[in-house]
């Protein structure tokens, strides 16, 4: 199959492009973070130009579109509003309807933080309820590309990994404060169920390829705290997690409004891919793993200057 990832030095782009890589042909679409890489071609441009979503189409010819690209920054998103509109909204929206026109299958990447956090184990018959300016543009960008492509899937996504930058996941917070022997806070209110993004590469591909369609949560089937899940890797990699102090959400004077209870329920992907993603134990071994055989280092090497 022929891939199009949009978003492919992002850290789940990048990710995902290396692991299509694998067994398809991928293009990975870059807007200021050029790579050099000879796993996939790599076409340079900003999305929002006009023009643009036609062009990438037209040179990758794509069977599957995977969309990945977005403001995912969420003070960024509330300092500028207008741009987190056409990144998370109107975009997704173009790329949809263009995607319908040439017959390829799109696959739009969304978030667990369309929801308020309130309850948590949330399915995707539940009404979503944003709390920030990013989670309610990722929603919008939900409800157009499923108006314009009916056919399309849309994954609610909470994800971890290793990134070109070394700084993009909260999992290499985490290692990089534990292995500098720096103190920091890890939230005991927060839950969420990220997954490797290895291994949601993997997962796409087996939707796309099951020709699933509409809305799916595509998560970790366990969860945990994000102070659980510093500790967690504290523990992994053999750094001491009395590093990481349990703190409550609300005493860290973040900007934006964060959803406290972000656990979702997978049942839905189980049933209809038959298999379950791994657990955060599993997920967990595998980024450590991914250490072990230099991986960040090969990530880091294709960044050009």
């Amino acid at each position: 199959m022929r891939i199009l990832i949009t978003g492919a030095s992002g850290l789940l782009g990048v990710n995902l492009a290396l692991e299509a890589a694998h067994h398809h042909t991928v293009f990975g679409v870059v807007n200021t973070c050029n790579l050099n890489t000879t796993a996939f071609t790599v076409l340079q441009t900003d999305l929002l130009e006009p023009g643009a979503v036609d062009w990438v189409l037209d040179q990758a010819q794509p069977d599957w579109v995977i969309h990945c690209a977005a403001l995912a920054n969420l003070e960024a998103c509330e300092q500028n509003p207008d741009l987190a509109r056409e990144l998370n909204t109107e975009l997704p929206r173009v790329l949809a309807s263009r995607c319908r026109k040439r017959g390829a299958r799109l696959l739009h990447v969304s978030t667990d933080a369309v929801f308020d956090g309130h309850r948590g184990g949330y399915t995707e018959e539940d009404t979503p309820n944003p709390v920030n300016l990013y989670a309610r543009t990722k929603l919008e960008g939900e409800k157009a590309v499923l108006d314009s492509d009916p056919s399309a899937i849309v994954a609610r996504v909470n994800l971890f990994g290793w990134s070109l930058s070394g700084e993009r996941s909260l999992a290499e917070f985490f290692f990089n404060n534990l292995q500098a022997g720096n103190r920091m806070m890890g939230f005991t209110d927060v839950k969420f169920c990220p997954l490797l993004a290895n291994d949601l590469a993997q997962v796409f591909i087996d939707m796309l390829q099951k020709e699933l369609r509409g809305l799916y949560h595509v998560v970790n089937p366990s969860c945990l705290s994000k102070y659980d899940f510093g500790v967690a890797i504290a523990r992994k990699f053999g750094y001491d997690p009395d590093l990481i102090a349990p703190t409550s959400v609300r005493d860290a004077g973040l900007g934006a409004t964060r959803s406290p209870q972000l656990t979702l329920k997978i049942d839905k992907l189980i049933h209809d891919l038959n298999a379950t993603p791994p657990d955060i134990s599993t997920s967990l071994q595998r980024f450590y793993t991914l250490y072990q055989q230099g991986y960040p280092q090969k990530l880091r090497s294709m960044l050009v200057e």
